[in-house]
């Protein structure tokens, strides 16, 4: 196995991130990103109201092994990084300072050895279960807006295929 990685520079903390399935919302290489074997998550305090840090600030918190790259249902060109397993790291200063906050490069340069990790099982990512349905409305105001594309990448992710097989109708 590879030792390949892609960094992320993420304000969502561990808890959000194993609920979620992995890290999203990001707008990288897919194709490049796919040839990775793991994700290391690096924390950021970007003082935004969705962000839920758990780490100090530019510290290596999670390292997860990648299990697929999707479209994410969080925006156009974004994508969510799942993963199957992941090791809690505690490592300070872990983020470069670079501006981008999406990196490619490998275990071994950032000084970590997978085989000193512990690997969990993921646990099941929030989200309802392909039979559920979902209520006609949403009466309490809970549920944003979503456009049809960012319906269809959503869809196309959670049920792992293509956006053509998506097709939306709405009734007036």
């Amino acid at each position: 196995m590879t030792d390949a990685a892609i960094v992320v520079f993420t304000g969502r903390g561990r808890n959000q991130i194993l609920r979620e399935g992995g890290s999203q919302a990001w707008a990288l290489n897919a194709q490049r990103a796919r040839k990775c074997s793991y994700l290391v998550c690096t924390q950021n305090h970007p003082g935004e109201e969705w962000a839920t840090p758990e780490a100090p600030q530019g510290s290596g918190f999670l390292v997860g092994k990648i299990m697929g790259v999707e479209p994410s249902a969080e925006g156009e060109d974004r994508w969510h990084i799942r993963i199957s397993e992941y090791a809690p790291i505690d490592i300070p200063d872990l983020w470069d300072g670079g501006r981008n906050p999406v990196r490619y490069t490998t275990l071994e340069a950032l000084g970590i050895d997978p085989s000193t990790l512990n690997f969990e099982p993921m646990p099941e990512p929030d989200a309802p279960s392909s039979g559920a349905s979902a209520p006609a409305f949403d009466p309490s105001g809970s549920i944003p807006p979503l456009s049809i594309a960012a319906a269809k990448r959503g869809l196309a992710a959670y049920f792992g295929v293509g956006l053509d097989a998506i097709e939306i109708t709405i009734r007036g």
